[in-house]
């Protein structure tokens, strides 16, 4: 069924950046700002209409280098007590030959833990699409047998669950993707496995002795059960009034240094980073990332509410 040959020739066309990813999924490098990627449960969380998109490049300056384009949007939905969320997601990312595209529904259900903290319980369906294409691949023999000159497509169901504790200064979360462990077949040829991943991940707010000024340490670790990876990060936030910026470092042992910048304009967050490679492609073939997120006042059981906007601070 499956054509041997033509597997490992892309396999070895992809060996560079299989390697840097070891297997597991994406790696943004600002992850907070991207929580309900890697867990449903975050879905509605805010109590308000979230969007938020991601750019990434990684290992710039490589044909064929990886970029990743991730579009999500949650909110609350008060239909019932306690609180319900939910959530919509896109998900596209080129690798070499191989591009994979998901699109995801997310559903949250919130009850009371303490005072002030909230546990969520979230599930995640999505439709996972994986394309092999050697179309644009330069080889030494034009008529290569080992290589289609055709695309092969499948697609599958995909699965996720997740459980978030947050707290007004404080917040964990522990989820699991491709719950399933899909078993993608692409044209009745060729087979791809996609193992479940699992993600660990938390963060806090610091007030500092200068009222404008707070830290935002955070964590996550993520694994197939099989290869780790390791970030944490800390942010330094100024706020005066409508007047936000940060600026960050994170670090993975044994794989990279990533420092990050960003502020509020104009009611919108933007935040870039950059991530160095310590190992491997090194500094000089870091990765690029750009998000942009907006938030805002969303009630539709109280009239008025609407009128009043904010940010989600990335």
């Amino acid at each position: 069924m499956m054509n041997r040959r033509f597997f490992v020739a892309l396999a070895l066309l992809t060996a560079m950046v299989l390697e840097v990813r070891a297997q597991w999924d994406v790696q943004f490098s600002d992850f907070t700002a991207l929580r309900s990627f890697y867990n449903p449960a975050v879905s509605g969380t805010d109590g308000k209409l979230n969007v938020v998109a991601a750019y990434s490049m990684q290992m710039v300056g490589y044909d064929k280098s990886p970029s990743t384009l991730y579009v999500g949007a949650d909110m609350p939905v008060y239909f019932l007590n306690p609180h319900h969320g939910a959530g919509l997601s896109f998900f596209n990312d080129n690798i070499g030959v191989f591009t994979t595209t998901r699109i995801g529904l997310q559903y949250a259900y919130n009850i009371k833990l303490g005072k002030k903290g909230r546990l969520a319980i979230g599930v995640q369906g999505a439709m996972l699409n994986e394309k092999v294409s050697s179309r644009n691949v330069t080889l030494e023999e034009n008529n290569d047998p080992a290589f289609s000159t055709s695309e092969a497509k499948g697609n599958k169901v995909d699965m996720g669950v997740g459980l978030y504790y947050y707290h007004p200064n404080l917040w964990v979360g522990a989820s699991s993707q491709h719950l399933l462990a899909p078993m993608i077949l692409m044209e009745k040829r060729y087979e791809l496995e996609v193992p479940r991943m699992y993600y660990l991940m938390g963060g806090c707010n610091i007030k500092l002795r200068n009222s404008l000024l707070s830290l935002q340490p955070s964590f996550l670790v993520q694994s197939d059960m099989t290869s780790w990876r390791e970030d944490v990060q800390c942010k330094v936030t100024y706020e005066n009034g409508e007047k936000k910026f940060f600026g960050g470092v994170g670090y993975s042992p044994n794989t990279s240094v990533t420092l990050l910048l960003g502020g509020m304009f104009h009611g919108v967050n933007l935040g870039y980073s950059y991530q160095l490679y310590t190992s491997g492609v090194g500094a000089v073939h870091g990765s690029h990332e750009l998000v942009v997120g907006y938030l805002t006042d969303l009630d539709l059981f109280k009239k008025g509410r609407n009128k009043h906007q904010s940010v989600r601070w990335l």
